[in-house]
């Protein structure tokens, strides 16, 4: 341990023997304070601090790797919890209590939609009122609205003071008694649409991490499959009650569905009994007498059993898609029906085929219960790969984790840690990469979404749905090559324009931040400018790219030749750049620029008069011109896009926090 005479050793000697014992952030800061106050030589102090600035570096590392190790022990804990034979209150009940607790929230409950398009809080946990519970939430109100729109996650550090949510009276009521500031929702999704959310709030103004946001996607994925589960089973008892109470002889229905139910039992035990995709898929082809296939949704097979469907690598994607859009099992070929995959993780499908190689025109179709058990299977699949990325979270990040790090550039990793992970998920750091952002037009976003999940996987890129665009990092150097080759592709699969825009390359891993922020400021152009459908990169925007590119001194630029204008106008509030604008527009005409201003001709004769004083003789020289013109359409684009900005709800401004949409 460091002692008194602990700077004159060697500062890595002296970190390294803090970072042995695991010693409190605040002896670190103790010893580099001392060196401060002792005044040392300017070398030895930066080394000091360069020392310290790395142990505390490797220490926070070290704190969330063990964390996340805990967290997701207690995840698994949590799934076995679920498949207990609860009726779905208490499984919700179940639910609640755990992400409370899992998650150290203050308060945590759970809301369902209502068949009129409303929701109701089902059931909370760690409230201090009597309010919540039952609660109505009024129609398109509250930040659970924006999740359920959404498809995705969304949070708030205060809620009350965070103007881009849709506020309800009573909903606000129940916050502000409640205390509570931070929120976080996670939808509930069933058959491709929202039957619920999940919530955690705290009674601090805080951020939620990007560990945090995971572990919520995962437990709304595990209860939504533990929903369908108790729902599916409910079914089944209440099918066979009705059919011996009837006195039907229908033995043969009544043995099917009890096959079904035990098989939905085998496959939960298999999921959690450290099974893998064969053993699953083998289980589950058994149960329906088909040839059943899980692909990754790209064409690749994870696993199969029996005769498989022969479908090509297109006609999988192109059935991978049928079936989110559907949000359940769809018929995508003669004797063929297909299932979606998708919790937590990248889409998938699970394909049946009924009957055998002789019967592959006309195999039979499947029973009613026979395709919701192929939903199950679906959902099981997509709970064992969650599960098994749970177990081995400390081996690297998700995929959409470790984007997210890359985008809200808060990384703590060294390049070289950053390097390590993405050749964990397939991708090449050494290569350049390209910051793509669509934004389709209408009602699609979840076929898109599925699309840009498989075309980001096939091209080693990284993906994620955010604020209603799909983000995608993609190898490249030709960024407008890039944009339209994903517009190109996307465009025809929707029924509805996409505007795609792009940025960089990113040189880094770690620069794909301020790229990310580029290719938004590009996307607002393109909207502005009345592009949207179209495709673009910065570099095709010309002059424009001039304003949105952080390596051009835009500010810098105008100052130089409207500074003394700008500066006259906000002290003095006079109206002379406006005049300049009306005075070049009107061809140079003073009597034509004082129409358009509805002022007297005299007063822009003094105006000009005034501006030649600031800006000296000779501005409307062509040359001069040229440049006052410039600066004047880049000042009022500027003004034109951080408008759009601060009105378009999600639109973040900076890359240093969570999702600012709902974050901030």
């Amino acid at each position: 341990m460091a002692d008194g005479n602990a700077l004159s050793d060697s500062p890595a000697l002296v970190v390294l023997e803090l970072l042995a014992v695991d010693a409190p952030p605040g002896h670190f800061q103790e010893l580099l304070d001392r060196a401060r106050r002792e005044k040392l030589p300017p070398a030895p102090l930066e080394e000091w601090e360069r020392a310290t600035r790395l142990a505390l570096k490797i220490q926070a590392s070290g704190h969330q790797r063990r964390q996340r190790e805990s967290v997701m022990a207690d995840l698994v804990d949590t799934v076995h919890d679920m498949t207990i034979p609860y009726d779905p209150d208490s499984l919700l009940e179940v639910i609640t209590s755990r992400a409370r607790r899992l998650l150290g929230f203050d308060m945590a409950y759970i809301s369902l939609r209502t068949p009129g398009g409303g929701s109701y809080v089902h059931s909370s946990d760690g409230d201090t009122t009597s309010l919540n519970i039952g609660l109505v939430v009024e129609r398109s109100r509250g930040l659970g609205e924006l999740a359920h729109e959404s498809g995705a996650p969304a949070w708030t550090s205060d809620y009350l003071n965070d103007d881009r949510i849709p506020h309800g009276e009573q909903l606000d009521a129940v916050v502000r008694a409640e205390g509570l500031h931070a929120i976080l929702v996670v939808p509930i999704r069933q058959g491709g649409a929202s039957i619920g959310a999940l919530y955690g709030a705290d009674r601090v103004v805080r951020h939620f991490t990007p560990d945090e946001i995971s572990v919520m996607r995962y437990l709304a994925d595990f209860a939504a499959v533990a929903l369908e589960k108790a729902r599916l089973l409910e079914r089944s008892r209440q099918e066979i009650v009705a059919l011996e109470s009837a006195g039907v002889r229908a033995e043969a229905a009544i043995a099917r569905l009890r096959q079904l139910a035990d098989a939905r039992a085998a496959l939960a035990a298999l999921v959690l009994g450290g099974g893998d995709p064969h053993e699953l898929a083998e289980a589950a082809a058994t149960a329906l007498g088909a040839g059943l296939v899980v692909s990754d949704g790209c064409g690749r097979t994870l696993a199969g059993a029996g005769h498989a469907p022969d479908l090509d690598e297109g006609r999988i994607r192109e059935a991978a898609l049928e079936a989110h859009a559907a949000g359940g099992p769809v018929r995508v070929a003669p004797g063929v029906w297909a299932a979606p995959v998708g919790a937590g993780g990248e889409p998938g499908l699970v394909l049946l085929r009924t009957g055998g190689p002789e019967a592959a025109e006309d195999g039979r179709e499947p029973t009613e219960d026979e395709r919701a058990f192929l939903g199950f299977v679906g959902q099981a699949v997509a709970l064992l790969l969650a599960v098994r990325r749970s177990t081995a979270g400390a081996e690297g990040p998700p995929r959409e984790e470790f984007f997210d790090t890359l985008l809200t550039a808060v990384a703590t990793q060294s390049p070289d840690q950053l390097g390590r992970q993405a050749r964990q998920l397939g991708l090449d750091p050494d290569a350049p990469h390209v910051v793509v952002v669509a934004r389709p037009a209408g009602a699609e976003h979840g076929k898109a979404v599925v699309w840009a999940s498989s075309y980001a996987y096939r091209g080693s890129g990284l993906m994620k749905a955010q604020d209603g665009d799909i983000v995608l990092l993609l190898p490249g150097a030709d960024a407008s090559a890039v944009a339209r080759a994903v517009s190109g592709e996307l465009s025809p699969l929707l029924a509805e324009p996409v505007t795609v825009a792009s940025a960089g390359p990113a040189d880094s891993l770690a620069s794909v931040a301020p790229v990310y922020q580029e290719a938004l400021r590009c996307l607002d152009a393109l909207l502005a400018l009345d592009g949207a459908g179209s495709a673009a990169s910065l570099d095709d925007l010309g002059f424009l790219g001039l304003l949105l590119s952080d390596d051009q001194d835009v500010d810098g630029f105008v100052a130089s030749v409207l500074g003394p204008v700008l500066d006259h106008d906000a002290e003095r509030m006079t109206r002379l750049v406006e005049t300049v604008e009306a005075y070049f527009a009107a061809g140079s005409s003073p009597t034509r620029a004082a129409g358009g201003l509805h002022v007297h001709p005299n007063t822009v004769t003094r105006r000009l008069e005034r501006i030649t004083e600031l800006l000296g003789p000779g501005w409307q020289r062509p040359e001069r011109a040229t440049e006052a013109q410039l600066a004047l359409r880049l000042l009022r684009a500027r003004d034109v896009l951080r408008r759009r900005r601060e009105a378009v709800p999600g639109r973040r401004e900076s890359a240093g926090g969570p999702q600012d949409t709902l974050g901030k």
